[in-house]
C-alpha cells in the first residue's frame, strides 16, 4: 500500500509541475504555429494514417459516410447504396454490433507498415455512434 501511495504521489507532483516546465501554448494561430515539429515527423519520408470505426462497417466511402449519408445534402451514391444493401429502418447506431475486429492481425499490419518505408503510424479509431442529429 505504501507502494502505490508513494507512486501516487509523484505521478500527481510530476503532473503538477509538468504545465510549468514545457512551452505553453494559447489557442490561436500564431501562437500554434510556432510549436516546432517533432524530429521523427519532420525527417520521415512516408507515413500511414489510417482511420477505422463503425463507417468501416459499410466499407462505402469513408468516415464521412453518416454526412454522406444523412447530413444536410446527402450523396445519392450513398443513399442509394443503403437503400439496396440495408432494411429501410437501419439507422448508423445498428453498424455498431458489426464493428468488430475479426480480420485484425496487429503482425501482419506491421509487416506492411515495415515493408512499405513508412517511419510512423496513426490509427484514429473512432468508435462514437451518431444516434441524432439535428441540422
Amino acid at each position: 500500500m505504501q507502494l502505490l501511495t508513494t507512486v501516487l504521489f509523484v505521478v500527481v507532483l510530476y503532473c503538477s509541475i509538468l504545465p510549468f516546465s514545457q512551452q505553453q501554448y494559447t489557442p490561436d494561430w500564431k501562437s500554434l504555429d510556432t510549436r516546432p515539429l517533432p524530429a521523427w515527423y519532420d525527417e520521415s519520408k512516408i507515413g500511414i494514417f489510417i482511420h477505422w470505426g463503425v463507417f468501416s462497417v459499410p466499407s462505402f466511402e469513408s468516415e464521412w459516410f453518416w454526412w454522406d449519408w444523412k447530413g444536410s445534402s446527402p450523396s445519392p451514391a450513398a443513399v442509394a447504396f443503403m437503400n439496396k444493401t440495408y432494411p429501410s429502418d437501419w439507422t448508423y447506431a445498428d453498424f455498431a454490433s458489426q464493428f468488430r475486429a475479426e480480420f485484425y492481425n496487429p503482425n501482419e499490419w506491421a509487416d506492411i507498415f515495415a515493408a512499405s518505408g513508412a517511419k510512423y503510424v496513426y490509427i484514429i479509431a473512432f468508435a462514437i455512434i451518431v444516434l441524432s442529429l439535428s441540422f
